[in-house]
């Protein structure tokens, strides 16, 4: 058989499958991800060519990962009511703030004293790990934009998976410097805080912010008939996404952060515009799109061996990570806030992790050499795939569940009530 025209079939039956999975899974406790790594592992368990094992292919692994983060970073900021404040974000910046460090912290002491890694990989564990996924948590992440589905619980988590994969990056960047350059603090502590903290984070919030105000003026306020809103092309998201990502890298700022401020920033230009729906779901389409194949590609990874160098240390690391770091990380950042148990502990449990923390692997894989890299991407590749499980059985029945406790509490989302 022709391969390319084996290949435009397969094609065509991934694009329907797109479309038609997620209202067919929707009313069960299965995902959309668990049923494309299923494929994937399925597909390439009989195959006799190469498997697409990460650690083989880190600069695919690397940009693929990388592009449907961008894309899936665009449709989080795009689809939040919310303006951003100080008050309203309170719950994100608590977990941002407190849990997202704790769970570096705990993920890379399970890493350095339970897996007998070294210092820089334990941290690389602990950075790549410790955020939540913006690619597979669209089931426990708010509505469309303007729909009103935003309680506490989906907002939280949708703002936190927006802002936190880029907020890891300055540890990523510390545990690449600690494998390049040794642990000397005068060899990397000044340009670590001074470049990788400060100036980094400072360009991408800065850049995504003004990139995305001259985005929005140029969608919706510009005058003459002659805005972008008006030509109602849902791909002006991915030129959007594309500009603010590149143009922040080019400033060495860190273009994840950029993309979701920018994303914030078009919102506010306009905030009930209903082209904003539009865009949100050219964006989301696309994100499903790339989901879907790399997930196939994780399922051909698990087929081709990557989970080969685990032992019981990482098995009941991984295990610790989901139900222990993430858990309690998250109700220590959550004391003292006024939200009821149940959605304390749903925000807290679930923290998804996904193809982020697969990037962040990559991303170091690249820059520096780690001994340890293949039993790190054992490691994360073990995490990923028994949180997609647990999430994809998990999520519907709870959300379900707090929906109905909120309805007969008479509680609706803050843009509704």
């Amino acid at each position: 058989m022709d391969p390319y025209i084996l290949l435009l079939v397969s094609a065509g039956a991934l694009i329907l499958l797109v479309a038609w999975l997620p209202m067919v899974l929707r009313e069960l406790p299965l995902s959309l991800p668990m049923f494309c790594i299923v494929c994937g592992f399925v597909a390439f368990a009989y195959s006799t060519g190469d498997q697409p094992v990460p650690a083989d292919y880190p600069h695919a692994a690397e940009r693929l990962t990388e592009l449907v983060v961008i894309v899936a970073l665009t449709g989080a900021g795009l689809k939040l009511d919310r303006p951003l404040d100080w008050r309203s974000w309170n719950l994100t910046w608590r977990l941002l703030g407190l849990a997202m460090p704790l769970s570096i912290l705990g993920i890379g002491a399970i890493g350095y004293w339970g897996l007998g890694l070294g210092l820089p990989a334990a941290l690389l564990l602990g950075a790549a790990l410790a955020p939540t996924d913006p690619v597979l948590a669209s089931d426990v992440q708010v509505g469309p934009p303007r729909s009103g589905e935003e309680d506490e619980v989906r907002f939280t988590l949708t703002a936190e998976a927006g802002l936190n994969d880029g907020l890891a990056f300055p540890f990523v960047n510390l545990a690449v410097t600690l494998a390049a350059v040794g642990m000397a603090p005068e060899d990397w502590l000044a340009h670590w805080v001074g470049i990788d903290v400060l100036w980094k984070l400072g360009a991408g919030l800065g850049a995504g912010w003004g990139i995305g105000r001259l985005l929005g003026w140029l969608t919706f306020r510009m005058p003459n008939r002659t805005n972008l809103s008006r030509t109602g092309d849902g791909f002006v998201a991915l030129g959007a996404t594309f500009l603010a990502y590149g143009l922040t890298e080019i400033v060495h700022g860190y273009g994840f952060v950029a993309v979701f401020v920018a994303a914030l920033a078009m919102r506010s230009a306009e905030r009930h515009h209903r082209y904003h729906d539009r865009l949100h779901d050219f964006a989301e389409q696309t994100e499903r799109l790339l989901m879907m194949v790399l997930l196939v590609l994780f399922g051909g990874a698990v087929a081709g061996g990557v989970l080969a160098p685990l032992n019981w240390a990482g098995v009941a690391a991984a295990l610790g990570f989901i139900f222990l770091v993430r858990p309690a990380a998250g109700m220590l950042s959550l004391i003292g806030t006024s939200q009821p148990m149940e959605e304390r502990a749903a925000i807290s449990f679930f923290g998804i992790r996904g193809l982020g923390s697969f990037y962040y692997l990559a991303f170091a894989a690249n820059a520096a050499t780690f001994p340890e890299m293949d039993q790190l991407w054992a490691v994360v590749s073990l995490t990923v795939l028994i949180s997609v499980g647990l999430h994809g059985v998990t999520v519907t029945p709870a959300m379900r569940w707090l929906d109905t406790r909120r309805r007969r509490q008479g509680v609706l989302p803050l843009e509704v009530a």
